[in-house]
């Protein structure tokens, strides 16, 4: 019984992964039809996954 209230509670305190409607480039809303997915995230383009790359290669 007390293994049952343990995995009960563990399993209420995780938070539900929260879906990315938003690029992460530009701030464009996501669309359906057009989705880019690079490093476990999504861009509207390549265009912009590269423009999020820019600035942590700068940091290096």
């Amino acid at each position: 019984m007390a293994t049952e209230t343990k995995t009960q509670s563990e399993t209420a305190e995780k938070p539900a992964a929260e879906k990315q409607t938003n690029c992460l480039g530009c701030n464009k809303p996501l669309k359906k039809i057009k989705k880019y997915y690079r490093n476990q995230k999504f861009f509207c383009s390549k265009k912009c996954w590269k423009k999020f790359l820019k600035p942590k290669e700068e940091q290096k």
